[in-house]
This record gives C-alpha cells, sequence and structure tokens, in this order.
C-alpha cells in the first residue's frame, strides 16, 4: 500500500532546478533512505514533499489529496519532519520542546492537556530521555540531543516521519543509536520512515527501500540489493566499488571502493 508519492516534481530556486520531473512512491510502513552526491537534491526533495518550501510543478500526494492544498494542522498531524539542523532550542528544557510537537491539537490559548502531558511522557520514554526532562536542552550531548528531537517529532503523534541526515556530527555509537531507535519506531510503531543519509552501509542496514538520486533525478529505486549494486554506485557516486554481505544483516555493503577511472 502506498499513500505518499510524488508525481513529475519540480523543485527549483529562481530559475534553476535542482530536481526536475521526479515521481516516486513512498512504501508505507517502511524504511526508505534517499543516497546521493551533496547537492543532487535530497535535502531539497524532503522540504518539498512536507511543504516546507513549494514546488514549481507535479504534485505531492498524501492519501489521495494534493499536499500543497492541504490544511497544515491537518498536515501536521500526518507528517513530521526533522531537519539536517534543527532551530536553536536555547533556554528550553527538554520537557518543553517535546511539548512542541503537540501544536498541531492545540485549540484556545494552548493550553496542553492531560492527554498532550500523556503523550509528551510517553514520546520521552519511547526515545529513553524521561531522566532529561527538566534538563536544558543545551546541556545535553549530541546524542542525546537527537533523541530528544525525536522524542518532539514522535509527540506530534504522526505516522510518517522525516529525517534529513539524523547522524550527522554523532560518532559511530551514538550514530547506531538513533538509528536503532527509529528501526524500533519502525518494527513497533509501524511508523513510516524516510531519511537522507550519506553512509551507504547505513542505508543498507536499516533501509527496506532506497532511492538513489543524482543531479535531481532517480537513477535507481528498489531495495538494498537493487540498490547497492557496482553499476548503480558507479553511476550515482562514480565510485568502482566492492560489494560484499554483511554477516549480522545479510544484507550487501560497500567492502572498499575507489574513484572510477573509466572501463578496465
Amino acid at each position: 500500500m502506498v499513500r505518499l508519492y510524488t508525481d513529475d516534481l519540480s523543485i527549483g530556486y529562481g530559475e534553476q532546478l535542482i530536481i526536475k520531473d521526479l515521481s516516486v512512491q513512498i512504501p508505507n510502513q517502511k524504511i526508505t533512505t534517499i543516497i546521493g552526491p551533496n547537492g543532487c537534491g535530497k535535502s531539497t526533495l524532503l522540504k518539498a514533499i512536507t511543504r516546507i518550501i513549494s514546488h514549481q510543478s507535479g504534485a505531492v500526494v498524501l492519501d489521495g489529496k494534493n499536499v500543497a492544498k492541504e490544511n497544515t494542522k491537518i498536515l501536521a498531524k500526518k507528517m513530521a519532519i526533522l531537519p539536517q539542523t534543527p532551530e536553536s532550542a536555547s533556554g528550553l528544557t527538554v520537557g518543553e520542546l517535546v511539548s512542541y510537537g503537540r501544536f498541531p491539537y492545540q485549540t484556545g490559548f494552548g493550553r496542553l492537556s492531560k492527554k498532550d502531558y500523556e503523550v509528551i511522557d510517553w514520546a520521552l520514554q519511547m526515545t529513553n530521555t524521561s531522566s532529561f526532562k527538566y534538563l536544558p536542552v543545551d546541556s545535553l550531548s549530541g546524542g542525546q540531543r537527537q533523541r530528544v528531537w525525536i522524542a518532539m517529532a514522535l509527540a506530534q503523534e504522526t505516522e510518517i516521519i522525516f529525517l534529513d541526515e539524523p547522524t550527522t556530527y554523532l560518532d559511530m555509537a551514538h550514530q547506531l543509536e538513533v538509528l536503532e531507535l527509529l528501526q524500533q519506531l519502525n518494527k513497533e510503531e509501524k511508523r513510516t520512515i524516510v531519511m537522507v543519509l550519506h553512509d551507504l552501509n547505513q542505508a543498507a542496514r536499516f533501509a527496506d527501500y532506497i532511492v538513489a538520486l543524482k543531479a535531481g533525478h532517480i537513477v535507481k529505486a528498489g531495495s538494498c540489493e537493487e540498490v547497492i549494486t557496482k553499476e548503480v554506485l558507479r553511476g550515482v557516486f562514480n565510485i568502482d566499488a566492492e560489494i560484499g554481505i554483511d554477516p549480522r544483516t545479510g544484507k550487501p555493503m560497500c567492502i572498499s571502493y575507489d574513484l572510477f577511472k573509466g572501463e578496465k
């Protein structure tokens, strides 16, 4: 079942098109990872799908409705996005930041209801950040802060969560911690996860579906086995990769690579 897809989507800044006539389906209740070289349009695509930026032509369709015409609060109950560099939470406690995820459900004077507080506590518990609730966000480590931002997205109670490079600036252990949390949310909470990743092996390990972009076009979209291949990686990244099998997951992994220098 596909709830979310783009149809001939073109996105640009001014007269420069970053993405042209892109059509992609996002599998429901799966983890989709978008990969590609810098500047290929990965972040731009996420921003257009979630209506952070507008698109020139085409459409983003969710549950049969054009996202561009959807009511903002209704849309915010369906999709949440964690940008690459979240806005500063200076002066806020963890609990206060996570409470911002309840904005789509607030009416009147914006007071939090009993249900709101219950969801906030649940989101903190799911991300293992309950002990930070009354601490300033600024006092946390990078990995802890990233989990708190994910808790805020969870508090929004959306079925689809978008994340733009959620492991950036984190060490290897904290990267794994964040990705395993997202996998848990997918498996246990049936959340549809869509994220941009730079690390090919992380993409292969955690994704059910991979979209490989280059210069605003899809080179290949499909399972890890279909996308993480010598041919696709050559076309997307211009690298000559050696592909093996991850002994722990059974999925393909990039063992080593060189810049591709033409036919041997």
